[in-house]
């Protein structure tokens, strides 16, 4: 039977009114004669206040859903089961999984300016999606976003938001059942790669724009927060039971930022590949460019180069815990691959065998060292064998890490044809960081002057100035950092954090979430105390927030990569299980793509230790 949303207006039976007023007129006549013998009036008693309405999946909840003077609803849709998920009579091929109810809303005030300007903004885009009451699970799971977020479908009257994907809201809640809603967090990009502007963030005149900064940083997220869980209490008439916040990157970022400013909001937060440490790890994206325009004369590694030395550290790498090659290293604190001691890599010019096109000269293989190093003050790298710039701890010239070895670095260190292509996110914040415009690439817009790339132009020093400058302008940068430690009001109302970082992050360094966890635990009371109710755990080979995220070893010496990885949500039903049964996330198994491969997933600061045996099964492994 076809559950029909439009069916439960609610309002007091005719039939119960009567019997009241039946009961009413009892009463009166049981004691009421006096002295002359005469029965005294029936005077009806007050008839119990009506239930509230329910919202219906129609345009009437335009009207009847007005949690605050800054939320419109803009826009509401019923899809059946089966309908093509479109706005505009246009097929996507998507259908809906099952019943149900699209909502977008908007919240102000926005940031007032010049149509077309980047940073002007109507307010906050939401998109909340209901299923049907019948199949509502009592959960509400928000999705977060990517990069500066911004994606324009989301506030769009003519396309749904993020209706495909992996995790998309509208799946969320036809498959599992909860609530879900995604949200452009005030700003909506026209460019090609939403995530990847950052220029609604200055405004016309070049000045920092802190309204946007701030419902980016974090009003967006936690008024998307508060109205999905409005509506969900008003379209099923009960308050959702739990609620959970599920995002990777950036998405990662607004998770611990719930957690540090709004701890209210959910139960449980699963944060991936957190985008944390914002200024000082998105400034340190840049470094790995800025290294090739500094010592390589601008001229930056080709992708053969690139897949050359990374394959040579997995395959130097990926026997270290099991005594023969894998495919994927397992513990990147403990490879010192050192390119410049390496002649199968170095070019015969350089004193190396290599004679092929990828072949790396001393100066190129050093660079490589730099980039897996990190950011420092003045460009310098130590020894490999003497540090790597991996863990928790920041090495004393070291302003932020590096990528792992092994791990592909076409994200941060890439370039089409023989031109640079560094990462979009990167130019735009060092632009943000020290307010020029024309620092970025072209696709940042702004009226004081658009990006030239004159990013090429900075060195070592400056872009430590960058990161510097970054770091001082959290208060008008709405702490976008979201680096507090303290998780006190977080633990205090029982809610539980479950955070995980792939060991081969194309974008974000892994040693960040460490750096970060380590700090947390100091301010909690230590390891065991923080483990309580925030747990870290580490997916070696794993990407940025899914997949693969280092290149194949050498060919005949490594198989491919094909590395145990957390199966589609798994680590999300061990952080439900955690929150509402009481089951810590241990003793976590994940297996490769042919199921060939389990390992256990270890919580940090314990790592992988190989007990003997079957390498392909998970009991041959312990945690230590």
């Amino acid at each position: 039977m076809r559950h029909d949303n439009r069916s439960h207006t609610r309002s007091v039976p005719p039939s119960i009114a009567l019997l009241c007023l039946a009961a009413a007129a009892a009463l009166s006549a049981c004691g009421g004669s006096g002295s002359s013998g005469t029965v005294l009036p029936i005077v009806p008693a007050a008839p119990p206040p009506a239930a509230p309405l329910a919202l219906t999946c129609d345009d009437s909840l335009k009207t009847a859903f007005k949690p605050d003077a800054n939320t419109t609803v803009r826009l509401v849709k019923q899809f059946r089961k089966g309908d093509d998920l479109n706005l505009d009579g246009k097929a996507t091929g998507t259908l809906a999984a099952s019943d149900l109810c699209m909502v977008k809303l908007n919240v102000g005030p926005g940031n007032p300016g010049p149509a077309g300007a980047p940073s002007t903004s109507p307010g906050i885009g939401i998109e909340v999606w209901l299923p049907a009451r019948a199949a509502w699970n009592q959960r509400v799971r928000v999705l977060g976003g990517g990069g500066f977020a911004g994606e324009p479908s989301i506030g769009a009257l003519d396309r749904t938001g993020s209706s495909t994907g992996l995790n998309s809201p509208a799946l969320v809640a036809g498959i599992e059942g909860s609530v879900s809603a995604v949200t452009d967090t005030g700003h909506a990009s026209s460019n090609p790669v939403a995530g990847a502007d950052g220029s609604f963030a200055m405004n016309p005149d070049g000045t920092i724009n802190t309204a946007l900064w701030t419902d980016f940083a974090s009003r967006g997220i936690h008024e998307m927060a508060v109205k999905a869980k409005a509506l969900a209490a008003g379209f099923y008439g009960a308050a959702p039971k739990y609620s959970y916040w599920d995002g990777c990157s950036t998405g990662g970022r607004q998770g611990h930022m719930q957690a540090q400013a709004n701890p209210d909001d959910f139960d449980g937060i699963l944060a991936g590949n957190s985008a944390i440490n914002w200024t000082r790890f998105i400034t340190a994206e840049l470094y790995p460019q800025v290294v090739m325009q500094r010592d390589l004369g601008g001229t930056p590694l080709t992708p053969a180069q690139a897949t050359l030395v990374s394959s040579a550290a997995v395959s130097a790498c990926d026997s270290q815990l099991t005594g023969k090659h894998e495919g994927f290293i397992s513990d990147p604190a403990a490879c010192r691959y050192d390119p410049v001691q390496d002649k199968a890599v170095l070019c015969t010019a350089s004193g190396g065998s290599n004679a092929t096109a990828a072949c790396l000269s001393t100066a190129q293989a050093q660079a490589v060292n730099k980039i897996w190093y990190g950011q420092t003050r003045d460009g310098s790298v130590p020894p490999a064998a003497a540090d790597i710039g991996y863990g928790p701890v920041l090495a004393s010239n070291q302003l932020w890490y590096g990528l792992p070895r092994g791990t592909a670095l076409s994200g941060l260190a890439g370039s089409a044809g023989g031109v640079p292509a560094p990462f979009p996110v990167a130019v735009h914040q060092v632009a943000l960081n020290l307010q020029d415009p024309t620092l970025a690439t072209p696709d940042f817009i702004n009226a004081t002057g658009n990006g030239a790339d004159r990013w090429k132009g900075l060195g070592y020093a400056q872009l430590a100035n960058a990161g510097d400058r970054g770091k001082a302008l959290q208060r008008a940068f709405a702490n976008i950092d979201t680096d507090n430690p303290d998780l006190a009001r977080f633990r205090d109302r029982g809610a539980k954090m479950l955070t995980y970082h792939g060991l081969a992050d194309q974008l974000i360094p892994n040693s960040g979430t460490a750096h970060y966890y380590e700090r947390a635990a100091g301010a909690m009371g230590g390891i065991d105390a923080l483990q309580k109710f925030y747990r870290y755990l580490e997916i070696p080979a794993m990407g940025h927030c899914l997949g693969v995220g280092s290149v194949d070893g050498l060919p005949g010496t490594s198989p491919a990569a094909n590395p145990p990885l957390p199966a589609p949500n798994q680590l999300f039903t061990a952080l439900t299980d955690w929150v509402e049964k009481g089951i810590p996330p241990e003793n976590i198994v994940l297996s490769n793509s042919d199921k060939s491969l389990a390992r256990p997933l270890c919580t940090y600061p314990k790592k992988i230790a190989y007990l003997g045996g079957d390498t392909s099964k998970a009991e041959s492994f312990a945690c230590r």
